[in-house]
């Protein structure tokens, strides 16, 4: 569980207004339903303390549609001249008490019951009160912004309601319901005392026999903790923006080895913000006090691969504490774990501002109960001076030495690890951090390091252990591995080296004598450990023995794990064919051999403020999330660009008359009840003025179209390429019947389309995020023009099944296109899950041609 989140906002609007009375409380968001009632007291007592009933009532079931409903208002306030909100808060635990309270506890507040949104009329008022239904906004602003707050509501299809006003007598009053002083809530709440003892519990040292060290490294290998997460990685959209410079995949594989996620700022690929969690369940056991600062320096060990603008001291911290509170021994516990927690924090210099607790981690069956490993998640979260120097996790084979740095200053200890949990025991000495001074100072070195280019590669080492570390930095690969030697360590137990996870990272040196000289200049340890070799294996070497581990062989038993779970979800058949052909799909590119990579070969500048006189409009509905992004392609490409909400076209606000080319955009619009794009279809096809409006468009011949992934089915579902069929091409689920997100290749073959033409022959990556992205064509192929094929025909680089590996198809003079792979999310090599690494200087990728075509194409019809 990860608490908060990350982003950044205007300075201005950052801190709250003054509250006056006489202003009024908005909502935003949906109804009130039998939904997180009294979630927050559920919470916090054992699970099985209340009947089934009411837990089910007190969990909370998301929105995500209406959450970005009422997301996209705000935004839209936010982006104007002057924000008229003078505070907000969002709806959690007590639901309206919670927020509406805080928004008027400078002044008092009377709350109109009957104007809040009703979903269950059986609620009482203590339910619609106090429910916890997620995705609603309490706003307060001045009666004479209310008319525009609700004109961007209507538009961007957020209800929106006018609750009641602030009153400037510190009371709150939810109609006969509720009247009470603000005092009373707001006021200081009594001390609680919590006693408790220590408890004292007998620990075991691990017992091993190195003989059996290639046994242990495949059960480590398979455990959830240690194995692959593809099951989880490949059905989340880790493209989501076109922001995310750092997602959870690396290598021309795309496994999911990352030690960190990273955001851009925005779209120029400079400044971003970086993520990283931590934890250590088994450690805590053990050792309350090392269990923190273990998952504070997983978390810090993580994020040490991106260029901070400040360094360590620009990192913050997020604590999520989950502990079995209230049973013998566990306080004292958590009292020792969260001291070490704020001591080392302190020690290091930064600063741990926010968290969430969940203290009732006990499950109660019956008489009997089960209480969970106390432990602490840490969420690391710090600037980023340039999402292009992330230092990959994936070795570069035959470039590059690789060296240990060891953050921990501490003897190689193997209580509390992933090979200690093989062996169904916890272990007896815990790793710790033993000099925090030292481990700043080594953090750093690693930064300053970044900073210089002097690394190659890098990852962390945690569970698993560095044998872990070194395979997965072989992983995502197909070719290579490393020749380890380890004597330069005083640790004679190769065992205890292999499987200890105290904190340290492995990185890949491109210059050694500089690497060194400045380890040594701040006095952090390094060893030399290893090189690469062309050889598919890691030989480690400790004194006179040797060890070969078969890289691809112990690939397929970590990979096995996400196998086994992905059939629960996927079926045997696509899990199968994911098991079996992750290994042979690296992506591939090629390139016209004119593509220099340079916006000025293309005479762009993304520093253009001047109007072109080329108008492109994005289309979007409820639901869409891909319009910044798509926005940001074609103004690049020299577009000036309009956003146009399908409310727009009901209205009649917009005729598209002054634009060339519409672009209809990505997401989930109508949250894809109907089936993906359906809603949206009817939207278009059953209100007069949009119609006329879509028609009179493709009625006119100097006009360009285009559908990304929900678009690419909006326009299926519209009969827009080939109104002449009898029968129309359709957008079908995929095989694997869920969600599918990857970064794969796509092959453009001849085409004779606008924007890909002059593609033609290329290979390319792009992101796709679809569920229902399989082409249904009821002609014969021959019928279609194919701009867009996946590079393999068999699952998952297909994704979807897709006959003869079809990605996206035009119309047959070339104008109007639609695919459902997103190039606009892959402009920039920084947005690209892999990028050919002798291309590093590139500033773009070939799919901003596409876009220029377009343009280019206007532009000519303009002069003729």
């Amino acid at each position: 569980m990860l608490a908060g989140g990350v982003g950044f906002a205007n300075r201005r609007d950052a801190l709250k207004g003054n509250p006056e009375a006489g202003e009024k409380v908005v909502v935003l968001g949906g109804d009130n339903y039998r939904i997180g009632m009294g979630g927050g007291a559920v919470s916090s007592v054992d699970t099985g303390l209340f009947t089934s009933g009411i837990e089910l009532n007190a969990v909370q079931r998301a929105n995500p549609e209406m959450q970005k409903r009422a997301a996209n208002v705000i935004r839209a306030i936010a982006e104007s001249d002057d924000n008229p909100i003078v505070s907000i808060h969002d709806h959690g635990a007590g639901g309206h008490l919670n927020c509406l309270s805080e928004l008027v506890e400078a002044t008092g507040g009377h709350i109109d019951m009957s104007r809040l949104p009703i979903g269950d009329p059986t609620l009482s008022a203590k339910e619609i009160i106090g429910n916890e239904s997620q995705e609603r906004m309490g706003l307060l602003i001045k009666e004479q912004d209310v008319e525009r707050v609700r004109r961007i509501a209507e538009r961007e299809r957020a209800p929106m309601y006018v609750v009641g006003e602030t009153t400037g007598d510190m009371r709150l009053v939810f109609d006969t319901a509720i009247n009470l002083h603000l005092e009373y809530m707001f006021g200081k709440p009594p001390k609680t005392v919590m006693t408790d003892r220590t408890l004292n519990e007998p620990h075991h040292p691990v017992v091993y026999h190195e003989s059996e060290l290639h046994h242990y490294l495949e059960n480590v290998l398979q455990l959830e903790a240690v194995a692959c997460k593809d099951w989880l990685t490949n059905k989340v959209d880790r493209s989501v923006t076109g922001k995310v410079a750092r997602q959870q995949c690396q290598g021309e594989l795309q496994l999911p080895l990352s030690d960190l996620g990273v955001v851009a700022l925005d779209y120029r690929g400079k400044a971003g913000i970086a993520t990283s969690i931590g934890h250590a369940p088994q450690a805590a056991m053990i050792d309350p006090e090392a269990g923190s600062v273990l998952a504070i320096a997983e978390a810090l060990t993580n994020i040490v691969f991106a260029p901070l603008t400040d360094k360590l001291s620009g990192v913050s911290l997020s604590a999520n504490w989950m502990w079995p509170c209230r049973n013998e021994g566990e306080d004292a516990r958590l009292y020792k774990a969260v001291k070490a927690a704020s001591d080392f924090a302190c020690a290091l210099g930064i600063n741990i501002p926010t968290g969430k607790d969940s203290l009732s981690m006990t499950q109660k069956y019956g008489s009997d109960k089960v209480i969970a490993p106390g432990t602490v998640i840490v969420s690391a979260g710090a600037e980023v001076s340039d999402v292009r120097k992330i230092v990959p996790t994936s070795i570069l084979p035959q470039e590059g030495y690789l060296y240990y740095i060891d953050f921990s200053f501490d003897s190689f200890k193997l209580g509390g690890s992933a090979f200690a949990q093989a062996l169904n025991i916890l272990g007896e000495d815990v790793p710790t951090a033993t000099d925090p001074e030292y481990f700043a100072d080594a953090f750093n070195a690693i930064q300053e390091a970044i900073e210089k280019g002097l690394l190659r590669a890098g990852h962390d080492i945690s569970a698993g252990g560095m044998i872990t570390a070194l395979l997965e930095m072989c992983f995502a690969n197909t070719a290579g591995g490393l020749e380890v030697n380890l004597d330069s360590l005083a640790e004679k137990d190769i065992i205890k080296i292999l499987f200890a996870e105290n904190p340290g990272i492995l990185v890949q040196v491109k210059e050694q004598k500089s690497f060194e000289k400045l380890m040594e200049a701040v006095g952090t340890g390094f060893a030399l450990i290893a090189c690469p070799t062309a050889e598919r294996h890691i030989l480690v070497s400790k004194s006179n023995a040797r060890y070969r581990f078969d890289i691809d062989a112990l690939r397929d038993v970590w990979y096995k794990s996400s196998y086994l779970l992905d059939r629960k979800q996927s079926g045997n058949v696509c899990s199968a064919a994911r098991f079996a052909n992750y290994k042979k799909q690296p992506l591939a590119f090629k390139y016209n051999k004119g593509f220099t990579g340079k916006l000025s070969s293309y005479a762009l500048s993304a520093d253009r403020r001047t109007p072109s006189g080329i108008r492109a409009a994005v289309i979007r509905e409820k639901g869409s999330q891909c319009e910044r992004e798509t926005a940001y392609a074609l103004y690049l490409a020299g577009f000036d660009v309009k956003d146009v909400h399908t409310t727009d076209l009901v209205s009649g606000r917009e005729t598209l008359q002054d634009v060339n080319f519409i672009v209809f955009c990505g997401g989930f619009s109508n949250s894809d009840v109907l089936g993906s794009a359906k809603g949206w279809a009817g939207g278009l096809l059953y209100n007069e003025k949009a119609k006329e409006t879509i028609d009179a468009y493709y009625a006119r011949k100097d006009t360009l179209s285009m559908g990304i992934c929900n678009g690419c089915q909006l326009m299926a579902e519209l009969e827009l390429l080939y109104p002449e069929h009898d029968q129309k091409h359709k957008m079908l689920h995929n095989d694997s019947h869920k969600f599918e997100s990857g970064f794969v290749t796509l092959e453009i073959p001849e085409n004779n389309s606008v924007m890909f033409g002059s593609l033609s022959g290329t290979k390319l990556g792009a992101w796709v995020a679809h569920g229902e992205g399989k082409f249904s064509f009821p002609c014969e192929e021959t019928a279609y023009s194919i701009i867009a094929r996946y590079n393999y025909a068999d699952y998952p680089a297909n994704p979807n099944g897709s006959p003869r590996s079809v990605a996206g198809v035009c119309s047959h003079d070339g104008r109007h296109l639609a695919i459902m792979p997103h190039p606009e999310r892959a402009i920039f090599p920084w947005q690209c899950g892999y990028y050919p690494a002798d291309r590093s200087a590139d500033e773009v990728t070939p799919w901003i041609e596409a876009f220029v075509n377009a343009r280019e194409w206007v532009e000519n019809c303009h002069n003729n």
